[in-house]
């Protein structure tokens, strides 16, 4: 009883916070600095960077009707009040309904002026983004969607891989990079690519590819594209946005996936020069889906121990925890079971963390506003409906942010101890 007493009083000083936070969000939290990698580490202005964050993919789609605005200010303030200080979301919708672009090189300004909301809102509220640039799936156009334009002019495709080798559609790809990264916005005047708001780029949600399971055609395709967003943004980091399965190059490690694979390589991928980080998800509702929940959640703890030593110790960068979330609409599903999944994350994260650095934070799938129905995936966590599930991520944030703070202290000690020893 005491227990849950005390559980209560700080249930409802976090909610008072929260409230605070919300109220005061838009004055006091301003983004300074570009976040670079230092080795296994983020860092932030030369002190390390940890974070707790969220995935928010719809926030441009919505912001481009400015009547529906609303919904991003409000998922942006309430994060920011529980202390997450990175979103990830979508800077790509090609075709279809509220496209960005309509068709090659042809972009909807009203959905671009959506985005630079979400930047803006983002920068207010100290947030930084991670941007991704194109999916891998048709949702939103994805890959599906350049091959098809490809078809339309006439251009000989085979499929949807293609997308990872043919000529014009790769033109296509670069000249989106082109016209996002350059993009100013209308908001803050800001170019996109000198903007510190936005933590990384991310070449493709979940980049995959059915006829190369060995992992060398997406390769070849990264290598490329990596270099050409270098060529245009040496200011921002880079990440591919793999879910994390092995490949050919190491395939002693495949023992470690699902079940099966999908055409990418972790490993050599993530091995690439101008890769800064490395990322995972972790679905095993859906990728183990015929097990019970202590089975996937076995996989789970197996899943980040892996990635975390093969960042640590292989690639030397850092990882992120990009995407993991459970879905209310699996058979027997309750709040309790999804609390206990995100927490046995969030604790990996937390330990990893702090035994040597290498995992810098993760992001939660996803963040809805009130009011967002049409948008539920199954996965969506509405801050102000959910108190239990929001009091573990602020949890989180408050943990992630105080590991911060004692590396940035021992930093400044070994700093101070390497001075007085000088003669």
């Amino acid at each position: 009883m005491a227990s849950s007493v005390r559980r209560g009083v700080l249930h409802v000083l976090l909610v008072l916070g929260l409230l605070v936070g919300v109220a005061h969000g838009r004055r006091v939290h301003h983004v300074k600095g570009f976040v670079r990698t230092h080795g296994t580490s983020f860092t932030l202005n030369g002190s390390p960077f940890l974070f707790n964050g969220f995935n928010a993919y719809w926030m441009m789609h919505v912001a481009a009707e400015p009547s529906e605005r609303e919904k991003v200010s409000s998922v942006l303030q309430q994060a920011a009040a529980a202390s997450m200080t990175v979103a990830r979301t979508w800077a790509f919708a090609d075709g279809g309904d509220r496209a960005l672009q309509t068709s090659p090189g042809v972009y909807d300004e009203r959905v671009f002026q959506g985005l630079d909301f979400v930047i803006s809102e983002a920068r207010k509220n100290g947030i930084r983004l991670i941007l991704s640039l194109v999916n891998n799936y048709k949702d939103f156009g994805g890959r599906p969607q350049y091959v098809q334009w490809a078809r339309n002019a006439g251009v000989q495709i085979n499929g949807d891989d293609d997308f990872y080798t043919n000529p014009v559609v790769k033109g296509y790809y670069k000249a989106h990079v082109m016209r996002v990264l350059t993009r100013v916005n209308t908001i803050t005047n800001i170019q996109y690519r000198d903007d510190p708001t936005i933590m990384a780029w991310e070449l493709m949600n979940e980049p995959r590819c059915e006829s190369d399971y060995s992992g060398r055609t997406v390769q070849g395709w990264v290598e490329e594209m990596a270099g050409y967003v270098k060529s245009l943004d040496r200011k921002h980091l880079l990440e591919i946005g793999m879910e994390g399965f092995y490949g050919d190059s190491m395939p002693e490690k495949k023992v470690n996936n699902p079940g099966y694979q999908v055409g990418t390589d972790f490993i050599s991928s993530n091995l690439i020069r101008n890769i800064d980080f490395a990322t995972i998800h972790a679905y095993p509702d859906i990728w183990l889906s015929g097990q019970n929940d202590a089975a996937q959640l076995a996989f789970l703890e197996r899943w980040v121990s892996s990635h975390w030593k093969d960042s640590k110790r292989i690639l030397k960068k850092p990882l992120v925890f990009a995407e993991f979330g459970k879905s209310n609409r699996d058979g027997g599903y309750t709040p309790a079971i999804r609390d206990l999944f995100l927490s046995t994350i969030y604790r990996n994260i937390y330990t990893f963390a702090r035994r040597g650095g290498t995992i810098a934070g993760g992001l939660v799938w996803q963040i809805m506003a009130q009011g967002m129905e049409p948008y539920y995936d199954g996965y969506e966590i509405v801050l102000p409906q959910d108190s239990n599930t929001q009091w573990l991520i602020s949890r989180q944030s408050h943990m992630m942010l105080s590991l911060e703070r004692a590396m940035r202290n021992a930093q400044a000690e070994e700093k101070h101890r390497l001075q007085d020893a000088l003669p």
